[in-house]
């Protein structure tokens, strides 16, 4: 597979077959995005793979919490306060392809809300990636851990796999830091749900769009 088609060919996996991931291809994956780049080679992302009872020990306590209305208490601030366009119409229309795929209508309250529960289930997926950075790391770190989290999926699509990259799971990250002993030093960034993608489950059929090149690149000569 190369690179130009695993970019365009990833997408953000909702559904997994019941089939486990032997742990030496996860470290393949995790062995090829370590050549990721960062600033000075700092290299500030940490990682923790947990799956079978830890994983579903940290599910149970995430889902207890979302379903009784308990206020996430992020590490960060993922998303903005306010949402403006364009940013504010692409979100829409994401969520909108989303239900669409999983046939619930707009009013369906319920149905759309265990469907946001589904985040704390990890979709299905066998295993997930729960990666951490420094405390007192800056700014351009964060870009160093995207460049990372890039890697492992693309690294994924080329054994076979799917991931859904979740900053939802890190809503409750006291949760995810005690289940696992992490200290308070480091911060939760995200999960990534990964595992055998069910090719065949409707919510794996659609796919979001992209504003074209010219829309969002100006050109000096």
């Amino acid at each position: 597979m190369n690179v130009t088609d695993a970019l365009q060919g990833r997408i953000s996996v909702r559904a997994y077959l019941d089939r486990p991931v032997d742990k030496e291809l996860i470290r393949r994956i995790l062995d090829a995005a370590r050549w990721a780049p960062s600033g000075v080679n700092s290299q500030p992302w940490q990682v923790a793979v947990v799956q079978g009872e830890k994983l579903q020990q940290i599910s149970s306590e995430l889902l207890h919490l979302a379903e009784n209305g308990v206020q996430p208490a992020p590490d960060y601030d993922y998303y903005p306060g306010e949402w403006i366009d364009p940013y504010k119409g692409r979100r829409y229309e994401c969520g909108m392809a989303l239900y669409r795929a999983l046939q619930i209508s707009r009013d369906d309250k319920d149905k759309r809300r265990e469907a946001a529960l589904n985040n704390y289930r990890f979709f299905g997926a066998p295993v997930s990636l729960f990666f951490f950075i420094d405390r007192r790391m800056g700014q351009g770190s964060w870009m160093d851990l995207g460049m990372f989290l890039q890697s492992v999926m693309l690294a994924a699509r080329e054994q076979g796999l799917g991931t859904c990259p979740q900053a939802s799971v890190a809503d409750y990250p006291e949760v995810v830091r005690q289940q696992l002993g992490i200290s308070q030093q480091k911060l939760l960034a995200c999960g990534m749900a990964l595992g055998y993608p069910d090719e065949q489950h409707p919510v794996n059929q659609y796919r979001t769009s992209r504003e074209e090149v010219d829309a969002f690149t100006t050109w000096f000569d």
